[in-house]
């Protein structure tokens, strides 16, 4: 029986062009992202509806980044419009019609509104080197404001490569000393790591957040449900072809190994991330599937470690 706040919920949803239907395809999604059953995808919209009422606070700071994963954020306008119902964005210097002086009292008010209580989204690396001067906000250094803002929060994200190990900001020589979120301030974080990362993985972290469901983690604080393996491991390219070198290097359980990218420079094999089964711009595609190697953008030390990318590991 639908319930007058499940029937607000949708008609939210409605009036920002997300129909049942496509909240459904989503959840669909979200639910093998999630590593779950088909047959708990209700479970996982009933979910959404209940975080959708709780709309727990959200301050997300932009640190030395490209806005990139905003913009994929803000480019799967599905998810995105869904995890928009599910939190109350404080703080969001490219979402808010705030700016200057206006915008940096917002931050603060929330912060001290929400001590405590609020997540905090943080997209891009920290510069550490002379004391953060290479990146200010408001004659403040990133530094500054990440020491102030994320010990206060009741929990972080990490978004993209670079908030949650330096990415591209932190590649040689690296003369602003840029890092990730965890190793420039000492706290630990819940790392979506990608060049850029995908949202559906940022939903569900909420969600699991939200039911108070431990969110296991690797050794690079990554959730297991969306980075627990390989790209390789569910490449489409899997297929009707064998290649015996790449079979003797990696096992003979990729016997049916098929129009591999391995020998252009696809670091599939050791970059662990769920592009194959989450994909981009609404489950669109992904670089494989668009016939690009992948890059292995959400592994520590991209962008250093996987160059060359059209060379073999």
């Amino acid at each position: 029986m639908e319930t007058n706040s499940s029937k607000k919920f949708y008609e939210v949803l409605e009036s920002k062009g997300v129909s049942r239907r496509d909240f459904l395809k989503y959840c669909t999604a979200l639910t093998a992202t999630m590593g779950l059953s088909y047959s708990l995808v209700g479970q996982v919209a009933a979910k959404i509806e209940k975080a959708a009422a709780i709309r727990p606070p959200v301050v997300w700071l932009h640190f030395s980044e490209c806005t990139g994963c905003s913009e994929a954020f803000l480019r799967t306008p599905d998810v995105g419009g869904i995890i928009l119902e599910t939190i109350s964005v404080e703080y969001h210097e490219t979402l808010m019609a705030a700016a200057g002086e206006q915008a940096e009292k917002s931050l603060h008010d929330a912060v001290e509104k929400y001590k405590g209580k609020f997540l905090c989204i943080v997209e891009g690396a920290v510069g550490t080197s002379y004391n953060g001067s290479y990146g200010k906000v408001s004659g403040k250094t990133f530094l500054e404001i990440a020491r102030e803002v994320i010990p206060k929060a009741a929990a972080t994200i990490c978004v993209g490569s670079c908030s949650a190990y330096g990415g591209i900001a932190a590649a040689a020589p690296n003369p602003g000393g840029y890092k990730g979120v965890k190793d420039a301030i000492g706290i630990d974080t819940i790392n979506l790591p990608g060049c850029p990362f995908n949202p559906l993985n940022l939903l569900g972290t909420i969600l699991k957040y939200l039911d108070n469901e431990k969110i296991e983690l690797d050794d690079y604080g990554r959730p297991l449900f969306a980075y627990g393996e390989t790209v390789h491991d569910n490449c489409p390219r899997l297929e009707h072809y064998e290649n015996d070198e790449f079979v003797e290097e990696f096992g003979s359980k990729e016997a049916e190994l098929g129009y591999c990218l391995y020998k252009m420079g696809c670091k599939g094999p050791e970059t662990y991330n769920n592009c194959p089964t989450a994909k981009f711009n609404d489950a669109t595609s992904f670089p494989i599937q668009a016939g690009h190697p992948c890059i292995g953008c959400s592994e520590p030390g991209f962008w250093d470690e996987m160059t060359p990318f059209y060379e073999e590991m």
